[in-house]
């Protein structure tokens, strides 16, 4: 992306804040529950298995960073028409 070399294979990674109300977890949706996604990274990064237990306290960490979800209200926008202005994006100031 930044075409530097330095970058290469570097990759932006979600914060796991709110994880547990981010399902289907992966950039495929592979895994629709949080037990499910550990179960696939212990096996992926680190080559072993779980026993249920540990899952279960991983999870249970895992939805600690669960917080108050914040509220706001969208705006209601005029209507548009013919004569209404259109935006023009990337223009030069």
């Amino acid at each position: 992306m930044t075409g530097k070399d330095i970058d290469r294979f570097n990759f932006k990674v979600p914060t796991l804040r709110n994880v547990e109300l981010t399902y289907p977890y992966f950039h495929d949706g592979a895994a629709n529950t949080l037990a499910e996604s550990v179960t696939i990274m212990d096996r992926l990064q680190l080559g072993r298995k779980f026993s249920p237990d540990e899952n279960a306290r991983i999870v249970a960490f895992l939805k600690t960073l669960t917080g108050d979800q914040p509220s706001f209200t969208l705006p209601i926008l005029p209507p548009s028409a013919d004569s209404t202005p259109r935006p023009t994006p990337f223009a030069k100031n």
